[in-house]
């Protein structure tokens, strides 16, 4: 689909990734509890969106399982990036007592590879995200069938994105997330 800004499914965009971290964190500047945590998780669930409305994710990126809950693999390189080039700056403060590190945008990004669709989307969820805290979203996340069927460090199959919470997990629903993860060059 060129010319669409879609990214080819299963293909990792960086410049669209990019893109969508500058586009999520804007829309975290004015909550307080825009942190860090919440920028993940609001990252996570506009790529599952995606994946359940259009059957691909926005940009492709992966996701690992890591304590807090699913986090993009290029988050911290393209950060860093983001913030070497000036284009954004991390803020360190305290929120309710904890640590909060912020991604601030300091040029508004151009936005250009992401269609109107997938902002409404980032939209939805970034207002559902509303009044919850780091904790809560990280209670939240450990209840997705992705980050449950994998161990720490491993990849989440974006395709999980369709399974109910409800589901058991078994060990055979384990071997198979890592075989996605395998056949599709994401297991780590």
């Amino acid at each position: 689909m060129m010319g669409t800004g879609m990214a080819v499914e299963g293909a990792y965009d960086e410049a669209k990734f990019t893109e969508l971290l500058l586009y999520v964190a804007r829309q975290l500047e004015d909550d307080a509890e825009g942190g860090a945590v919440k920028l993940n998780k609001a990252l996570w669930w506009s790529e599952c969106a995606c994946m359940r409305m259009y059957g691909r994710s926005i940009s492709g990126a992966e996701y690992q399982k890591l304590p807090q809950g699913p986090a993009p693999r290029r988050l911290v390189p393209v950060r860093e990036r983001l913030i070497a080039n000036g284009e954004a700056r991390l803020e360190h403060g305290w929120y309710m007592g904890y640590r909060q590190d912020r991604l601030v945008v300091v040029t508004a990004p151009e936005l250009a590879l992401l269609t109107p669709e997938e902002k409404q989307l980032v939209d939805q969820v970034v207002n559902a995200l509303r009044g919850k805290n780091a904790a809560e979203l990280s209670a939240e996340s450990h209840d997705e069938m992705g980050w449950r069927m994998v161990d720490f460090g491993e990849t989440i199959p974006i395709e999980t994105a369709y399974l109910a919470k409800t589901t058991p997990v078994t060990p055979q629903m384990r071997e198979h997330a890592r075989e996605l993860a395998a056949r599709h060059g994401l297991a780590h």
